[in-house]
């Protein structure tokens, strides 16, 4: 199973700032350790012209040159360094070669991304360029210059913190079904209308949250046909997540993974995944939670193999 990786880009972060940047190489050191059948790769960087596909030139452009405004810089959450830039290029550029992996054969992963809050003019929440939006165009892009087609696209963000950027992104686009299952209460505080949004009180535990999540898959299966799956496997609904506020255990997480790759693969839907948040007490929590789920999608991808020509 294709599989990539930016994780070498490394952000310079001030002392004391709360992102997990080490979870990033820690995973892919546990991967290569524990896993066989994953082809690990380095992700390309996304072009000007492919993150344009959901950006605005003018915020590109003031990203890549750092010439954003300090209030624009503060809502990313990171210093602007050139490593910033690059890395997000990449994460981008990750979730994009995934999404054209699982097109060819079945499931690919990013082993990053899921920047779900970063909207058309805008970041936020450590998120630059939201890497689902723009696979998902470009994909359909793809898609369009041999068929002349529209193929239709679902976003299965089921990180905590709801995916405001996305929502945004697609609020006028019904060639792309954005579905966030999230914390309630949590961030952001101003949540955009998903196309489905299910919010879950803190301290939900596995049993709620997974008759939640089949009800959501169930909903979004009677509304739209999706031909592309782009999931966001968040590692923040984990109960030793400390910006999570839900109460979800390891096998509760597993079963989450399993309930969403099921459904794609019982349609035969193509799915592309990429880790979004997690920022556990313990790091070695949160990478955890993302081996369990690549454990889980590498059973999957295996499965396509056999089914799928």
């Amino acid at each position: 199973m294709h599989a990539f990786y930016a994780d070498h880009f490394v952000l310079p972060l001030p002392e004391g700032h709360r992102f997990p940047m080490g979870k990033y190489s820690r995973l892919r050191a546990r991967l290569r350790q524990e896993l066989t059948g994953l082809q690990i790769t380095q992700a390309p960087a996304a072009t000007d012209g492919e993150l344009a596909l959901a950006h605005s030139p003018a915020y590109i452009q003031a990203v890549c040159t750092g010439t954003l405004s300090a209030q624009l810089q503060r809502e990313i959450g990171f210093p602007w360094s050139e490593a910033m830039v690059e890395r997000s290029r990449r994460s981008v550029g990750a979730t994009v070669a995934a999404a054209r992996a699982a097109l060819a054969h079945g499931m690919a992963t990013n082993l990053a991304g899921g920047t779900h809050h970063a909207s058309a003019d805008k970041g936020g929440g450590f998120c630059v360029f939201n890497d689902a939006a723009v696979t998902a165009r470009l994909m359909q892009a793809e898609r369009f210059r041999h068929s002349k087609r529209v193929m239709p696209v679902a976003v299965i963000d089921l990180d905590v913190h709801q995916g405001n950027g996305t929502a945004e992104i697609f609020a006028n686009d019904p060639s792309v079904f954005t579905l966030s299952m999230h914390g309630e209460k949590n961030f952001p505080f101003r949540k955009v209308k998903s196309d489905l949004d299910v919010d879950l009180p803190d301290g939900t535990t596995d049993d709620v949250y997974l008759a939640a999540l089949h009800q959501a898959l169930e909903t979004l299966g009677q509304r739209f046909d999706s031909e592309l799956v782009i999931y966001l496997a968040g590692a923040d609904p984990h109960e030793g997540d400390r910006l999570g506020r839900l109460k979800l255990s390891y096998d509760g997480l597993i079963a989450r993974d399993r309930a969403v790759m099921d459904w794609a693969f019982q349609r035969r839907i193509p799915l592309a995944m990429c880790m979004a948040g997690g920022y556990g007490r313990d790091i070695e929590t949160t990478v955890q939670v993302q081996v369990n789920t690549f454990a889980v999608a590498l059973a999957y991808w295996k499965r396509w193999q056999n089914v799928i020509p």
